[in-house]
């Protein structure tokens, strides 16, 4: 199969080695002037992975757009829609637009399958996403993994997974694509909280954040048409481990960092994606107390202690309510 990987970040760059090991005709595309694209041109490597000659590297998008079956998406979320606005420049007819990010759109709330969805026609260009956990630096080193496909073209979805799947990734089929997309960009947000919690030396209440953060991600979901126990699958739960605990964590790492006034220096999607999620909790009226004590500690100047305390001092209620 034919696929450009479009972004050669972190997890772009392990996409398209990952996708080149398993046999695939990969094109690595990057924007010219960047320095992770120019860095992984001249020597084939980075901070995680070295690409093998027959991944090809190009800063053209209309040349890897028109090489592609499959495009293969991975980029700072916020930046989806101004990107779209050049990809769609092309022909996309009879490609596959695969989104190996999570996030959701801050400005209008949107899932980032809808705001693909806003520039091609899905009966001719098919949208699917790539969710899950996993880090570059265990896959380079042969440490296997599971994660999900979810996509609203059932037979697009078994043909990726079919496609895809492998001995060090092994692909489910997603049956929920609004809990995959939620639940996958909400991960980050209880990453910041767990990286809080790390810096402020309180660890071991991450097994409570892990439990109470699963359950009002499951009410959103819930709320915005998707199925609950989405949260507890591969996109949400299951990338716990991955964010919440690792070093390797962007998100966790940031937290930790804001904890003890260390500048972060790098990505960490949880901070607009707690911003859109606060947005999206106030307009379908769901309680999301943890991604609101996170939006409130990163964007109105709230005390991060003060927060934790208002998170004890809620008023008691059953832990499930059926």
């Amino acid at each position: 199969m034919k696929v450009s990987v479009l972004g050669c970040g972190r997890w772009g760059s392990c996409i398209a080695w990952y996708l080149d090991k398993i046999g695939h005709d990969v094109i690595s595309s990057g924007l010219e002037n960047a320095p992770e694209f120019i860095r992984l041109r001249d020597t084939h490597k980075n901070d995680y992975l070295s690409f093998p000659e027959s991944i090809k590297m190009t800063s053209d998008l209309k040349t890897a757009v028109d090489h592609a079956e499959v495009i293969v998406i991975s980029i700072s979320s916020q930046h989806l829609r101004s990107y779209m606005t050049d990809i769609a420049k092309n022909n996309l007819d009879g490609k596959t637009i695969v989104l190996c990010m999570k996030g959701v759109e801050v400005t209008t709330g949107k899932r980032l399958s809808q705001v693909v969805g806003d520039f091609v026609d899905e009966s001719k260009t098919p949208i699917a996403v790539w969710v899950g956990p996993g880090h570059p630096q265990d896959y380079v080193r042969g440490i296997p993994n599971c994660m999900v496909i979810d996509s609203m073209n059932q037979e697009v979805k078994k043909k990726l997974v079919s496609e895809f799947n492998s001995d060090l990734i092994r692909f489910y089929l997603g049956t929920d694509l609004i809990g995959s997309e939620i639940g996958a960009a909400a991960k980050n947000v209880i990453g910041i909280a767990a990286g809080i919690l790390d810096g402020l030396n309180y660890t071991s209440l991450k097994g409570a954040l892990m439990a109470r953060g699963t359950r009002e991600i499951a009410r959103l979901i819930a709320a915005l048409g998707g199925n609950e126990f989405s949260a507890y699958g591969l996109c949400h739960l299951g990338d716990y481990e991955a964010t919440l605990f690792s070093p390797w964590s962007h998100n966790r790492r940031f937290g930790e960092d804001l904890v003890k006034g260390v500048k972060f220096e790098k990505l960490a999607e949880g901070v607009m994606t707690s911003k859109a999620l606060y947005l999206l909790g106030q307009e379908y009226h769901v309680d999301l107390p943890i991604v609101e004590s996170v939006y409130n500690v990163l964007f109105e100047g709230a005390d991060i202690e003060d927060c934790i305390r208002k998170l004890f001092e809620r008023s008691v209620k059953k832990e499930f309510n059926i």
